[in-house]
Order: C-alpha cells, then sequence, then structure tokens
C-alpha cells in the first residue's frame, strides 16, 4: 500500500476511534459543602451527573447565589434533580424559594409536612416552600431509597436510603419513643422537642465509599441509629450532625460511625463546639471545618489547612470531596487555599 495513503487512513481511523469505539472517562462522585454561614447546602453530583441538594441555607439572597454558582459554575450543572429538605428550621429551609428561581429544581422531599405548628417553625418560611412545591413534594420515610439513574457497568452501585425521619429510624414503629435506654453507656438527655430530632438521616453508598448525613438529628435520635443495632456502619466521611453543636454528635453515634474523615458544616459563631471538636478528634483521622470557630482556642479547631473559611467576614469558600469511579478512594479539597488531601475507602 502507498505509504501516504496508509498514513490517511490510520489518521482518519484515529479520528473515528473516540465517538465509535473509546468509553467516555468515568467520573467521580462528587460532594460540595457550600458555606451558608452555619445553615446546611450540601450538593452532590453523581458519576452520571446527576445531582441531589441536601438543604439550601437561610432565606435571602446569599445563599440561594452561592449553591446556584456552584451547581452552575463549579459543578457544570444546568439544574438540581433532586431537593431534599431535611428538616423545617430556617437555615436549612429558607434558601429553597429563591433558588428555584435561580435554577430549576426537577424534585422535591421531605419527612412530612407539620400537622400543627411549633414555636422552632416559622409559618411564612412554610408557606414559601409550599408555593415552591405546589404540593409535588415527596415524604421520605425510614428504609426510602432516593430513586438515581441506574449506573452504567463500568461503576459500583450507588444508594441514597433513609436512615431517619420524622423522628424514626429504620425497623422502629412510628410511636417509638424518643429516649430508649440501649447500650452500656446509655446516657439520655432531655426529650427534644423541635423539629431537629424529626431530621431526615441518609446513608450515601457508593461501593465501598460511605457517607452518613444526618441532619440536624439531636442526641437520643442519634443514640437510636447504633443501639441496639448499628445501621449506618462504620462510614469514611461524616457530615457532622446539626452544624458541630454539643447537644448532637452523641459519642455513642460517633463511635458507630468510626469516620475516617469528619466535615463540620458550622459558622464562625455557630456549631463546631469544643465537646464534639474533641470527641471527633478522638475518632477521626481527619476533621475538616466550613469556619474556623472564633469563640473557641486553637486547640478547639482544625489545623488552618482544614479550614475553609479562617476569618469570620469571608467569602464562603467551599469544602469538595471527590470520590474515585471505582469507589476505592477519595479526595477532600479546599480550591481556594489549593490544598488537597487523598484518603482510601475502608
Amino acid at each position: 500500500m502507498n505509504r501516504n495513503l496508509y498514513l490517511t487512513l490510520t489518521l482518519l481511523a484515529s479520528l473515528l476511534v473516540p465517538t465509535q469505539l473509546v468509553r467516555a472517562t468515568p467520573r467521580t462522585l462528587d460532594i460540595y459543602f457550600i458555606d451558608v454561614e452555619g445553615g446546611a447546602a450540601t450538593l452532590i453530583v453523581t458519576p452520571l451527573g446527576e445531582s441531589l441538594l441536601i438543604d439550601s441555607g437561610f432565606p435571602g439572597d446569599r445563599d440561594p447565589a452561592r449553591i446556584a454558582h456552584v451547581a452552575r459554575d463549579v459543578a457544570g450543572l444546568s439544574q438540581i434533580d433532586h431537593y431534599v429538605t431535611t428538616h423545617w428550621h430556617r437555615d436549612h429551609l429558607g434558601g429553597i424559594p429563591t433558588l428555584a428561581r435561580l435554577i430549576p429544581v426537577k424534585h422535591y422531599y421531605d419527612h412530612g409536612l407539620p400537622a400543627t405548628l411549633t414555636p422552632d417553625i416559622q409559618p411564612e418560611l412554610l408557606e414559601a416552600y409550599r408555593q415552591t412545591v405546589q404540593n409535588n413534594a415527596v415524604v421520605l420515610k425510614p428504609g426510602d431509597v432516593i430513586k438515581l439513574r441506574p449506573p452504567v457497568k463500568y461503576l459500583p452501585p450507588l444508594q441514597v436510603r433513609v436512615l431517619a425521619a420524622g423522628g424514626v429510624v429504620l425497623g422502629e414503629k412510628t410511636a417509638s419513643p424518643q429516649i430508649r435506654p440501649c447500650g452500656p453507656n446509655f446516657q439520655a438527655v432531655a426529650e427534644d422537642k423541635t423539629d431537629n430530632a424529626n431530621s431526615i438521616g441518609f446513608l450515601l453508598s457508593f461501593g465501598n465509599f460511605k457517607f452518613f448525613d444526618g441532619g440536624d438529628l439531636t442526641w437520643n435520635v442519634e443514640n437510636r441509629l447504633v443501639c441496639p443495632k448499628n445501621l449506618p456502619g462504620p462510614v469514611d466521611v461524616y457530615q457532622v450532625d446539626h452544624h458541630g453543636v454539643d447537644n448532637s454528635n452523641n459519642p455513642a453515634l460517633i463511635r458507630g460511625l468510626k469516620p475516617r474523615v469528619a466535615i463540620i458544616n458550622n459558622g464562625p459563631r455557630k456549631g463546631g463546639e469544643a465537646r464534639t471538636f474533641a470527641t471527633l478528634k478522638a475518632e477521626a483521622e481527619a476533621v475538616y471545618q466550613l469556619h474556623r470557630n472564633v469563640q473557641t482556642t486553637a486547640n478547639d479547631n482544625a489545623p488552618a489547612d482544614f479550614v475553609a473559611n479562617d476569618l469570620e467576614e469571608c467569602k464562603g469558600d467551599f469544602i469538595k470531596l471527590s470520590v474515585a469511579a471505582d469507589g476505592k478512594s477519595y479526595t477532600v479539597e479546599i480550591p481556594a487555599r489549593k490544598i488537597s488531601r487523598s484518603y482510601r475507602t475502608r
């Protein structure tokens, strides 16, 4: 064959290969911990590009703008496919009406609208949520799985399963008491009558990787998650309950989770409290914070390289976690600091 003709045919074949024979490079599972100044907004983007947002921060323009920026400009999303409100407090619920005007939101989930309002729930925020979802929200119960696109052959299984919702944990009856003695070191606190105790808590699994997010679950319900049965089991990453305050983060839960990495979505003057930080530090390989707690000492905060926002007046920098396509390792990154660290899954 003529050498020039051979080279031409080889070149043409190489141009055809990407569209016909080569499988797309597998993408990571990405989790963005967005700074909403002591509220909550956690954006999960699957390897197939499907998105799940957990909570939406405070009412107003700041938090929806930060979430929309990360979703569109950083994660490259054109919509939020699934949105979960873990419970009816303003720092978790407040941003969604404005956010839904900034970027389309397709599916809504919650633990059910309250039959009667308690003092900790603001009626105007609940009404704004009703107007936004237009009666199309799905009520999640323990054991439910949020339906995501089925994985392709070359990706490990991905599942988001609800372990707690409406004050009930998986395997319990609806009428279960909040305080249930269990475990050798059982210690209860006063019954929590706020909606924190009703938070949706879920376990995300992707191959070997496990991530637990309990919203603002509090001490007594946390104990029931791990006793008599450890429902989540050991996890790789724990989004610290209730922004790291001390009336949550029961040591029994943290011992049961045995997190390799803990990430606190705190504010400069909210959450990341000293007792919780000490408990996490004793159990986890690394503790990250969205903010340095300006009310405690350096010993009660993570090292500077593990804190996204050091100053109280900040730009709202986020933390990004990326799980490898095989589910066997993950990287935690603070992009604004150009710092990242990698970990192996269990």
